[in-house]
């Protein structure tokens, strides 16, 4: 995996925020467009993506294929935006940790809907990213998604693919 920090040079805090900003806009361009696979040109060749619910992927093109099939399926289809709550930079280890939110659209009923996670990002360098982390409990995005689904289908704005996942994961509590 590539070196996220260099002995005795640890990343400038100017490199991090603007590496982080240029993720941050580039995610934003990806989740506009739905071109998915451009995510995971964020990263190095051989950098690694930790997912709570979906394990491990190991590279690039690891990554771009799990990415694409995430985003482009529900729920993942449902959240056009992923705004960042807050963050704090770590320039020893070269990381970046943030509050992710997970906006689902709205439903219907004008409420925000979605969840938060936390993400660890290790900086690589030339802009670009050898690790992601995403920390979070996947029963809470469970309930979550379970409320939106319930709510959207009310409005009947469920889509064929949402009432499929609703019957599946949608009978009990939230």
């Amino acid at each position: 995996m590539s070196t996220a920090t260099r002995p005795g040079r640890p990343w400038s805090r100017a490199e991090l925020e603007t590496a982080f900003q240029h993720y941050q806009d580039e995610v934003d361009r990806i989740a506009g467009s739905g071109d998915w696979s451009r995510f995971a040109d964020l990263f190095t060749e051989d950098a690694t993506y930790r997912e709570h619910a979906y394990g491990d992927f190991s590279g690039r093109e690891e990554i771009r294929h799990w990415i694409v099939e995430t985003m482009t399926t529900f729920p993942g289809s449902e959240m056009p935006r992923f705004p960042i709550e807050w963050h704090v930079v770590d320039e020893e280890r070269g990381r970046i940790v943030c509050e992710v939110w997970n906006d689902l659209v709205d439903p219907g009923d004008g409420e925000r809907h979605g969840a938060s996670n936390i993400t660890i990002l290790t900086y690589a360098g030339d802009g670009l990213w050898s690790c992601e982390e995403d920390v979070y409990n996947p029963a809470t995005f469970l309930r979550a998604t379970r409320r939106w689904a319930k709510v959207a289908d009310r409005h009947d704005r469920l889509s064929d693919e949402g009432r499929s996942w609703l019957a599946a994961f949608g009978p009990t509590g939230g």
